[in-house]
């Protein structure tokens, strides 16, 4: 039986994913031991036991978990702290995975192959040395993939362009044509955070090795399917893209009940609720928060709004405006999958990050698109432009979002024929992808195959 070795990142974007990914590889026949840190591990013990599927974890001195969160209130966190938090990270993650391939190798179940979140590169060079090959898994689209993939092959320049001259558009093989708005925020010189760029290059440099070595073309695992982005998976014709997503948690078959927040959502009309959450890192700042609860008071349509403890110093403020409203409900935690999958739900007011993007697909639940950082700028242009199931939102010369603006993107969700239906489309398609025999089920198996010959010959 082929054994797989499952590393990810503890960020909860990366997680996720990847911890699907682990279970799926399960159920496909193989033998997974998922590994994260403890703070990872901690959060996801009480997923139900799962035959073929076990868990490791070590300490990357953060056991409570590191604090990526960033409030745009105040300082963001240091490239620094991030660096030196990713070092521990990588001393503490390469002695555990060299001490797991050493004992399962002594206990007569020898480790076939490493899977690694995206830029966790590290561990493939461990595993190199022991002989043991790997496959990085990309948890983000093929698009954005593709985007990187041409910057560190030759188009740097060319993108670099845009930031230069903002009426440029690049035009990258099977992709529609990009502004500076829609690339990944790290390739853009001015992005606070553009240091990271440096991890992506690691990531490509680790791909690319087996070409040089005289190996078949590297294969990479993607969150995406082929229906989804077809031609753009074949645009890189030097990877193997092999398509096993959407990575997200199977969907409820109904909506749960016992939460204050499901209970709100019973006593809604179908299709009448805004949702709005940004996800784990950053957080609006103060201004924008109020310019947000102005737009969705302008509506006058019920909204559920996952503000959570820490966002802003605002937050009591907010939350009594909407109590007075009487027209929404702030939580400071629900469950995203059960909120989209309700019949009252509506539209989805996102950040885009890539999990999200997905389930609100695969749920089909049209968006309004307001991206921050790193790919969801790109996600945000596919979903507008390519799959035509949102809206982005335009911001004003100080980079806000103003109320009446959110208003006008909401009203279009709402109220639009085409996006609904092409947000059903997708629905099907998506959902036809991850079903026994689907394609992302069949490239699953095929992989998971590939590997048990491999360690049998």
């Amino acid at each position: 039986m082929a054994h797989f070795l499952v590393l990810s990142s503890p960020l909860h974007g990366h997680v996720n994913p990847t911890f699907e990914f682990a279970r799926r590889l399960a159920r496909a026949g193989g033998r997974v031991t998922f590994l994260s840190s403890v703070s990872a591990y901690r959060r996801m013990r009480e997923s139900p036991p799962l035959e073929g599927l076990s868990y490791a974890s070590f300490s990357d001195g953060y056991d409570d978990g590191f604090n990526f969160h960033i409030n745009n209130d105040s300082t963001k966190i240091t490239m620094k702290s991030a660096e030196d938090y990713g070092e521990q990270f990588r001393q503490a993650g390469a002695r555990k995975v060299s001490e797991l391939v050493r004992t399962f190798s002594d206990e007569g179940c020898h480790v076939t192959c490493l899977v690694y979140s995206i830029l966790q590169t590290w561990a493939a060079d461990v595993v190199r040395e022991l002989q043991i090959p790997s496959v990085a898994l990309w948890i983000q689209p093929a698009a954005v993939l593709a985007v990187y993939y041409h910057y560190f092959h030759g188009c740097d320049l060319l993108i670099n362009k845009l930031e230069i001259d903002p009426e440029f558009l690049v035009e990258l093989p099977k992709l529609p044509p990009l502004a500076s708005k829609d690339l990944p925020s790290f390739l853009l010189p001015s992005d606070p955070y553009s240091d990271i760029r440096e991890a992506f290059r690691v990531q490509f440099e680790t791909i690319d090795r087996d070409l040089k070595d005289g190996k078949p073309k590297p294969r990479v695992l993607v969150n995406t399917f082929e229906a989804l982005e077809q031609d753009v998976i074949r645009s890189v014709d030097q990877l193997d893209l092999i398509c096993i997503g959407p990575l997200i948690p199977a969907l409820p078959k109904k909506a749960p009940s016992g939460s204050d927040y499901m209970e709100w959502l019973d006593s809604k009309p179908v299709s009448s609720v805004i949702f709005i959450s940004f996800g784990t890192i950053i957080s609006p700042c103060t201004r924008q928060m109020e310019e947000i609860l102005n737009g969705l008071l302008e509506t006058r349509r019920p909204f559920l709004w996952v503000i959570r403890g820490s966002d802003t110093g605002s937050d009591s403020e907010i939350r009594s405006r909407v109590d007075e409203c009487g027209e929404g409900l702030v939580v400071p935690w629900c469950s995203q999958v059960e909120v989209l999958a309700h019949p009252s739900t509506g539209c989805f007011v996102t950040h885009c990050g890539w999990n999200s993007t997905l389930e609100s697909l695969a749920i089909g639940v049209p968006m309004v698109c307001f991206p921050q950082w790193t790919d969801q700028t790109t996600n945000a242009k596919l979903v507008e432009d390519v799959w035509k199931t949102g809206v982005r939102v335009k911001l004003n010369e100080d980079g806000v979002l103003e109320g009446g603006e959110l208003k006008r993107c909401l009203e279009e969700v709402m109220e639009g024929e085409e996006i609904r239906k092409n947000a059903m489309k997708w629905r099907a398609l998506t959902r036809e992808a991850v079903e026994d025999g689907g394609s992302s089920d069949r490239n699953m198996r095929a992989f998971v195959e590939e590997m048990r010959e491999g360690c049998s010959s």
